[in-house]
């Protein structure tokens, strides 16, 4: 939840991260200007120093988690074996319990014409690099790009899952079930089973 903060210090990241947050837990209709100024503690005037409409909020909302995903990537490549990067990229991912149903609740919001480009482009920015990755540990590309769906769609599966309220998991059941999932899904380097086709 957004801290309220004092009469003139908001800047256009406060904004946005409530905007975010309120996206996430309620959906697009849900993103108003005045109940985000209540929220912060802010008057409608402080939105329009920063922003010019809603559709500019909501975009710089969406940008923020789009940027954040891709510095994800920047910090992976300091990891030299592929193997060990997918499982660290996708362990870390599953036990982001926030991460997960921000994610979730994203997809679920992609039939907005503000959303869709953005969940698009994450989404095809994620299955490209696991799809490149699994090609680095010996996959043909075929069988990397079913791989790396598999390994996507079972997060945010879970996720979604987890989101409606249809079950609930603690964090041990969590890391258990991305070391599973990734057991299956991503050979280590001593495993030689992997297929060409």
């Amino acid at each position: 939840m957004v801290v309220r903060a004092s009469r003139g210090t908001l800047r256009a990241e406060d904004w946005t991260r409530a905007a975010l947050e309120v996206l996430v837990a309620e959906g697009v209709a849900a993103v108003a200007v005045e109940p985000l100024a209540e929220r912060l503690g802010a008057t409608k005037g402080s939105f329009y120093h920063h922003f010019a409409s809603r559709d500019d909020l909501i975009t710089a909302a969406l940008a923020s988690w789009e940027a954040a995903d891709e510095a994800v990537f920047a910090r992976l490549e300091l990891i030299a074996d592929p193997r060990e990067r997918l499982r660290s990229v996708m362990t870390a991912a599953f036990i982001d319990r926030d991460g997960g149903l921000r994610d979730a609740s994203l997809m679920t919001s992609a039939t907005h014409p503000l959303v869709r480009p953005v969940v698009d482009r994450v989404t095809d920015r994620r299955l490209k690099y696991m799809t490149d990755t699994f090609a680095a540990t010996g996959f043909a590309r075929p069988r990397a790009r079913r791989r790396a769906r598999q390994l996507y769609l079972g997060r945010i599966g879970l996720y979604t899952y987890l989101r409606t309220g249809l079950g609930k998991m603690t964090d041990v059941e969590l890391r258990a079930y991305a070391d599973e999932l990734l057991d299956v899904l991503v050979p280590r380097a001593t495993d030689r089973r992997q297929g060409r086709s």
